[in-house]
């Protein structure tokens, strides 16, 4: 999961920069834990730097320790964390070479410039190419967040997207879905694709998952356990 920090000792400031990024990353498909500081010195205090994916929003000047003082500190933790300033004084703006900030943001946000930023940190991160899963259907494009899928199956020439509220069905070809899918969906069948996120128990001959049992074909077996003991060791 993506992790936001937002660190600005103004509270308005924090509220509205929360909005847009948390309802970006909802209609863009990607689950995130957003967490807010009030002063540099909280962040510092909390920081472990022990998460794999960390977009930081840094306020420049705030109390004893500033946001550029804060980001010292993470990049000594932390070499990918992204770390992208907020300020009022773009003079303050090129102090952020010294720690590899992404880019920076000028209050009071223009929700287009938080946009843009957003994306290319994502991009670092390697996280929009893989965050959803869209499916063309009567007219119109459906986006699924790729966590939301517990698995795929065929039936004649129709492809089903099977989720925990829903299924979504869509023309294809199961084969043809592999190179768009992230590492954790894995062929387990010749009219099954499983998500591995989903998968409650590997057995002899066939899988549950989210409780449901699907076939295993001998052929994919070999490949299904190799897949899922690299899942277990990341």
């Amino acid at each position: 999961m993506l992790n936001v920090i937002i660190c600005d000792d103004e509270k308005e400031f924090r509220i509205d920069l929360k909005r847009v990024i948390d309802r970006s990353l909802g209609l863009w498909g990607i689950p995130c834990c957003i967490l807010e500081f009030s002063s540099g010195e909280a962040l510092v205090a909390e920081y472990t730097g022990n998460q794999d994916q960390q977009i930081l929003f840094l306020d420049i000047k705030m109390g004893s320790v500033s946001g550029l003082d804060a980001a010292r500190h993470i990049r000594r933790l932390d070499p990918t964390a992204v770390i992208i300033f907020v300020t009022a004084y773009p003079d303050f703006v090129f102090q952020g070479y010294e720690v590899r900030a992404l880019n920076y943001i000028l209050k009071p946000y223009d929700e287009d410039r938080i946009l843009q930023v957003l994306r290319d940190a994502l991009d670092l991160l390697d996280m929009s190419r893989d965050s959803c899963f869209f499916i063309e259907q009567r007219g119109r494009t459906l986006r699924l967040s790729f966590e939301r899928i517990q698995y795929f199956f065929s039936e004649r020439h129709l492809l089903h997207a099977v989720t925990a509220e829903e299924t979504f069905s869509f023309y294809g070809k199961l084969g043809d879905l592999t190179a768009s899918l992230p590492d954790c969906f894995v062929r387990i069948h010749n009219r099954y694709l499983i998500n591995l996120n989903h998968l409650d128990a590997l057995e002899k001959s066939s899988v549950r998952v989210a409780q449901k049992s699907l076939p295993v074909s001998r052929s994919y077996k070999q490949s299904l356990s190799i897949a899922f003991a690299r899942y277990l060791l990341r």
